[in-house]
């Protein structure tokens, strides 16, 4: 089954590619290798997920967060690649997640990332992992996230 195929299956679609929010691109090629720069949990231009998990938010809205970023990056990596198939490995994704003092789940959080990742592309999806807890984040997104790629 193809990534595409995946996605239609979890009744998912990507959305447009985010436009920056400052002075950057939004994926940088170099050789086969996509940065994609860090997303927030945009949806149709609008964060979805404003404040701290832990204090603002509970958890599952920060697990459902990371997914929105991993869909914006996923986007950014179907047009760097020309297709998800283009995508041959996913190999580091790192998110970022505006914590309430005491939090200390981050990295549940960050599995709403991880796990969409894992499901869309399967063995190809498993990568290393950061999962940091923050004070603040750009325009007081709840959770950030980049990815690193190989594609063919």
């Amino acid at each position: 089954m193809t990534p595409e195929e995946k996605l239609c299956e979890l009744n998912l679609t990507l959305p447009p590619v985010p436009k920056p929010a400052g002075a950057y691109v939004p994926a940088v090629r170099t050789g086969n290798l996509v940065f994609v720069s860090g997303q927030l949990p945009l949806v149709d231009g609008k964060l979805k997920y404003i404040g701290k998990i832990g204090a603002d938010l509970n958890p599952e809205q920060g697990y459902d967060a990371a997914k929105i970023c991993a869909l914006n990056a996923l986007s950014i990596l179907n047009e760097e690649a020309g297709t998800l198939d283009g995508i041959s490995r996913i190999i580091r994704l790192g998110g970022f997640v505006c914590s309430a003092e005491g939090f200390t789940d981050q990295p549940q959080v960050v599995n709403g990332a991880s796990e969409l990742v894992g499901k869309i592309f399967g063995e190809r999806g498993l990568h290393a992992r950061v999962a940091l807890g923050v004070t603040e984040l750009p325009l007081g997104a709840a959770v950030e996230l980049e990815i690193l790629a190989e594609v063919s």
